[in-house]
């Protein structure tokens, strides 16, 4: 045999070449001396009266610690019973794991037991050891399973964790999962740098690690987000404790450098349930409830009802964003007439939309979905083109000007993530139409929300020609300053205030205000939510210029509106 004979080769090799039935004292010297340059551990046993003995061994089987020839053999001692039952067997090989020493030592063989004849009273053993790969394997493992910053588990080894202790729920065993995450902890980077960040992510690990019991299990499962497995002995109360003593931990400040950190957070509470199956879903739930945390300011508990709210939600924006990209949307116009002549003179462009399963949805459903998502961009500019396109479709109906402006709203994040001045630009002058003839309704959030780039926008759109009105005035933050540097021109008063206003002294006093100030600051006003004739008279009375209701006619579609603005004009 070979010097050169690899271990895997040799491990093969030697039984088969060398098995025997029937050895003699010569054949066993032979084999003892053919055997001695195999280069990992092989010996020859057997049961000569009724007793396992070694009766050959190589070099690398001493080397090991495996014993020598005889019958004191460490390996005997382990093995001796299941070398006994092979011969006495007809197998004629047999492979098994085999660990080798104590917890703090211990090597990993492959043995193979191996025969030429079932009837054979000897067998060759054959040790391959694989203790430095599945060292390496272990390590790399748990390279994979735990955060390298503080050491606890990271998102895999907390799934896994959450996994086992799935598994054993349907012994009884009741758990629950936290999600903490850091409010603001960006700022501590940005303003002190990362190794200031992971400093404290690491004093912060272990402050929620003393405020856990024994029985529970701490894991970073984000950048600045915790996890918390919780076991639960006797209820759901629990969890509230282990929170309050979580919160009263984080109510000490850190001391980093000169400076004194206070840090909040949201927690988000999950519990185990018949309906989970999946780690990843209790961890989602949790994450979810962080979220509901983030608003309310305080830990929040999973709810299926708002996750399932949040699913549809998320539903909804799939389906509007092939719906916008299909052109499957629509714009209703509802008029808005002269309170003092009852002629017609605008319509408020609303968006519409009937899914292909010919639902009918909400703007109250779909528009919040659309501010969130990002979607509110295309869908505005759609919106801006297509009313564009309608009113140059009606003055081609009318040889000429129809006489009537189209209102468009524009929402905040649209304002805030879009450069509506060139978009408003373009339909107008793809549709040869004047800037006068729109008008932007836009509401106070949006003047809130970045008040130097929507003035400069409002001033853009104002250098067009475009009306600009302040949509549910009375109803927001409302900045008089605003009022007098801002182009506005026209003030739209809520439907709360004007809805029941003839029944109601406040609703007359808050109106009759809002009026007078429209009028001290040369604004013209609507009404929204116009519903009686004598409501419109009273508005008009008290100085209103324009109202807006079912009174005139419902929201309709574009070829309905063009006939309802011919029908006013007879």
């Amino acid at each position: 045999m070979a010097l050169g004979l690899s271990r895997a080769k040799a491990a093969k090799a030697a039984p088969a070449e060398l098995a025997a039935v029937g050895l003699r004292a010569d054949e066993i010297e032979r084999i003892a001396t053919s055997i001695e340059l195999i280069p990992v551990p092989l010996g020859l046993v057997g049961r000569p009266k009724d007793e396992v003995v070694v009766e050959a061994a190589n070099r690398a089987f001493r080397v090991a610690g495996l014993g020598n020839t005889g019958n004191h053999s460490p390996l005997l001692a382990a093995l001796g019973d299941r070398i006994s039952a092979f011969l006495a067997g007809e197998a004629a090989q047999e492979d098994f794991a085999w660990e080798f020493g104590d917890a703090v030592d211990c090597r990993h063989f492959r043995v193979t037991l191996a025969r030429r004849s079932p009837r054979s009273s000897h067998c060759f053993i054959t040790l391959v050891d694989h203790t430095g790969e599945l060292r390496t394997a272990r390590n790399l493992r748990r390279e994979m399973i735990t955060d390298s910053l503080t050491g606890l588990p990271n998102r895999a080894g907390f799934s896994e964790l959450l996994e086992e202790r799935i598994a054993e729920s349907g012994e009884g065993a009741h758990f629950a999962v936290l999600i903490i995450d850091l409010d603001r902890f960006s700022r501590v980077n940005a303003c002190m740098g990362s190794m200031a960040g992971d400093e404290l992510l690491i004093t912060l690990a272990r402050r929620l690690k003393g405020a856990l019991r024994a029985s529970d299990t701490l894991a970073r499962t984000g950048g600045d987000e915790f996890g918390i497995l919780l076991m639960l002995e006797d209820s759901e109360a629990e969890a509230v404790q282990v929170v309050q003593r979580i919160q009263d931990t984080l109510a000490t400040p850190f001391r980093m450098s000169d400076f004194e950190i206070r840090v909040s957070c949201s927690i988000g509470i999950a519990f185990d349930s018949d309906t989970v199956e999946d780690s990843e879903d209790l961890i989602r739930h949790a994450q979810f409830a962080v979220k509901r945390s983030k608003n309310s300011g305080q830990a929040e508990y999973y709810q299926t009802q708002a996750f399932d709210i949040a699913r549809e939600q998320f539903g909804i924006e799939t389906d509007l964003r092939r719906a916008i990209e299909n052109g499957a949307m629509r714009l209703t116009y509802h008029p808005i007439c002269d309170l003092a002549t009852g002629q017609v003179v605008a319509f408020e462009s609303l968006a519409r939309w009937t899914d292909e399963r010919g639902c009918e949805h909400s703007p109250a459903d779909f528009i919040p979905v659309a501010e969130e998502s990002g979607l509110i961009v295309p869908l505005g500019r759609w919106a801006i083109d297509e009313a564009a396109r309608t009113l140059r479709s009606w003055d081609m109906r009318a040889g000429g000007d129809c006489g009537v402006k189209l209102a468009v709203n524009l929402s905040a994040i649209q304002l805030q993530r879009d450069d509506i001045a060139p978009v408003v630009e373009d339909a107008l002058l793809r549709n040869q139409l004047a800037g006068s003839r729109f008008t932007l309704e836009l509401t106070e959030s949006a003047l809130v929300s970045d008040p130097e780039r929507v003035a400069g926008t409002m001033h853009q759109l104002k250098s067009l020609g475009a009306t600009l009105a302040m949509d549910d005035f009375g109803t927001g933050y409302s900045n008089l300053a605003y009022l007098q540097k801002l182009p506005i021109d026209v003030l739209k008063m809520d439907r709360s205030f004007v809805t029941g206003m003839l029944a109601d002294r406040d609703k007359i006093a808050i109106v009759r205000a809002i009026l007078s100030l429209a009028q001290a600051l040369g604004k013209e006003t609507t009404a929204e939510g116009i519903e009686t004739n004598e409501l419109a008279q009273t508005l008009a009375a008290l100085g209103c210029t324009y109202g807006q209701g079912f009174v005139y006619a419902k929201p309709l579609e574009a070829d309905e509106a063009y006939d309802y603005l011919l029908a006013s004009r007879t």
